[in-house]
C-alpha cells in the first residue's frame, strides 16, 4: 500500500546519513527524520488529534513546515496548508469548511489568527512554530518531546491532503488528495525532476502550494537534502544558491523573470544550479530566451497541472527547451510538454468527444493521481470527474507527436470579429517587446 509514511522509512533507509533538512542552524539527518516525525506525530495525538482529522498550517517556509506535512500524515491526520495571501474571511473560509481542529502558525501570522479565532468554532489548539510559545498556544519543539507514535498505517486511498483551489469563479474549494494520489504522481514525474541521493534543494516558492510538494516529495522519495527561504526575494535566492551549492529549485515564471532580469545576477555564482523546474502559470518565450542566454548551464523543466492532479499532467524535458530554429525539437518550448507515465490525456469537445489533432478543446486526463474529489460538493465532484475524466477547464490542442499546448482557460476565451484569441498568445506577444519588462 503506498503511504507518505513508507516513503519516509525508505528514505532513512537509502540515505541514513544524509542531510534531510538545512534551516536557521537546525540540521537533521535522514536516519533521525522518522524518529522526529514520530515524537512529532506522537504530539498531535497527545493534543487529540484523531485519525482523520485535519491539521491545517499557516506559516512561511521552514523546516518545521516540511516536518509538519509528514508528521500529521504518520499520526493518520489529514494536512490542510494555508495559502499566506488569504484574506481574514478567506481563511475561516478555509479552515471552517475543513473543519481543522488544530491550526499550526508562525509569528508573521499569528496576530492574523488570534483576531479571528472567534470565528472558528471547531479550532481546538494553536501549534506555534517558534520559540517561546504565546500563552494559550503549544509550542512546535514541545510536540517532539513525546514518546515516538507507531505510524497510523493510513495509505492507499486513505485521505491525507486538502488543498484548496480557487479555482476561476466561485469560493474556495477543498481537494481530497490520498496517499496514492501523492505518491504516485512523485513516481510520475521523479525522471524528470532528476532529484537524486544528497542533491540541495531549495524551497523558496511558497510551501502551502501543491507545485512545492513536488518538491518536498521529490526530496524524500530520494534522500535530498532540503533548504529553505520563508518566502522569494531574488538577492536571497542568488545568494542561498551561492552560499550553500544549491542544484535545483521550483520557481513560477515570475519568479524566474525577477531572477533572470536582475542587475545583481553577475555578482553571484550559481555554478552550483542544475536544474529549474518551473510551472503554476504560463511561462512567456521572452523570458525562457533570457534563461537560456544568461545560464546556459542550467536546465529547465516545466510542469503543467492542477491540484485535482496531485497536480502534474504534463512535463515538457530539458532539450525540448530551445529557441533554435535548427534544433530537431525546434518549435517544442512553446509546449507544456507530453504526458506523464500513467497518465492519459484527451482534449476533448463539449460533448466529451476526442477533437482531431492540432484543434483546440478542453484538457482532460485520467490515472491514479486524480483527486477523490471535493469536500463536501458532490456535485461539482460529478460535474469535474464526469465520464471518468477529469476536465480541467483548460483550453488546449494536442499535436501529432503527443506534446499538449495550452491556449487558455474555456471561460477566458475572448471573440474577437468571429475569431477565438487566446490570453496566453496575447501575453506572448507583449512579452517579447523590448519596452514590457513583465
Amino acid at each position: 500500500m503506498l503511504s507518505l509514511g513508507a516513503v519516509v522509512r525508505r528514505a532513512a533507509q537509502i540515505n541514513p546519513e544524509g542531510r534531510a533538512t538545512v534551516h536557521e542552524g537546525r540540521e537533521l539527518c535522514w536516519r533521525d527524520f522518522p524518529e522526529r516525525v514520530a515524537r512529532l506525530a506522537a504530539g498531535l495525538r497527545s493534543l487529540g488529534v484523531e485519525t482523520g482529522d485535519r491539521v491545517a498550517i499557516l506559516s512561511l517556509n521552514s523546516d518545521y513546515y516540511y516536518e509538519y506535512y509528514f508528521a500529521t500524515a504518520w499520526a493518520g491526520a489529514v494536512f490542510v496548508p494555508i495559502n499566506t495571501r488569504l484574506a481574514g474571511p478567506e481563511i475561516v473560509h478555509w479552515l471552517n469548511d475543513s473543519g481543522a481542529k488544530v491550526l499550526c502558525v508562525d509569528a508573521a501570522f499569528l496576530d492574523t489568527v488570534l483576531g479571528l479565532r472567534d470565528q472558528l468554532p471547531a479550532l481546538e489548539t494553536l501549534v506555534y512554530l517558534g520559540a517561546d510559545a504565546p500563552e494559550g498556544s503549544v509550542a512546535w519543539e514541545a510536540l517532539a518531546t513525546e514518546t515516538a507514535l507507531d505510524d497510523a498505517g493510513r495509505g492507499g486511498d486513505d485521505l491525507a491532503g486538502l488543498f484548496y483551489t480557487g479555482g476561476t469563479t466561485g469560493r474556495s474549494r477543498g481537494v481530497m488528495l490520498s496517499h496514492q494520489n501523492l505518491v504516485v504522481n512523485a513516481l510520475q514525474i521523479s525522471p524528470h525532476i532528476g532529484v537524486q541521493r544528497d542533491d540541495r534543494i531549495l524551497h523558496t516558492a511558497p510551501m502551502f502550494h501543491i507545485a512545492d510538494w513536488v518538491l518536498c516529495m521529490s526530496s524524500v522519495m530520494f534522500g535530498g537534502s532540503n533548504f529553505f527561504l520563508p518566502g522569494f526575494d531574488p538577492v536571497e535566492v542568488m545568494a542561498t544558491i551561492a552560499e550553500q551549492r544549491i542544484q535545483k529549485l521550483l520557481l513560477v515564471p515570475t519568479m524566474i523573470n525577477m531572477l533572470v532580469n536582475h542587475s545583481s545576477l553577475p555578482e553571484y555564482d550559481l555554478s552550483s544550479l542544475q536544474r529549474i523546474m518551473y510551472g503554476a502559470s504560463p511561462m512567456p518565450q521572452a523570458v525562457i530566451a533570457k534563461v537560456l542566454e544568461v545560464m546556459p548551464a542550467v536546465e529547465m523543466v516545466q510542469a503543467y497541472g492542477q491540484t485535482e492532479a496531485a497536480p502534474c499532467v504534463t512535463m515538457l524535458a530539458p532539450q525540448y527547451h530551445t529557441v533554435d530554429a535548427d534544433s530537431p525539437h525546434a518549435g517544442k518550448v512553446k509546449a507544456a510538454g507530453q504526458a506523464v507515465p500513467g497518465v492519459e490525456i484527451a482534449v476533448l469537445d463539449e460533448d466529451d468527444k476526442p477533437v482531431p489533432v492540432g484543434e483546440v478543446g478542453e484538457v482532460c486526463c485520467r490515472g491514479p493521481n486524480v483527486m477523490l474529489g471535493y469536500r463536501n460538493l458532490p456535485e461539482q465532484t460529478e460535474a469535474t470527474l464526469r465520464n471518468g475524466w477529469l476536465h480541467t477547464g483548460d483550453g488546449g490542442r494536442m499535436d501529432e507527436d503527443g506534446f499538449l499546448y495550452i491556449v487558455d482557460r474555456i471561460k477566458d476565451m475572448i471573440v474577437s470579429g468571429g475569431e477565438n484569441v487566446y490570453s496566453a498568445e496575447v501575453e506572448n506577444a507583449l512579452s517579447s517587446h523590448p519596452a514590457v519588462a513583465q
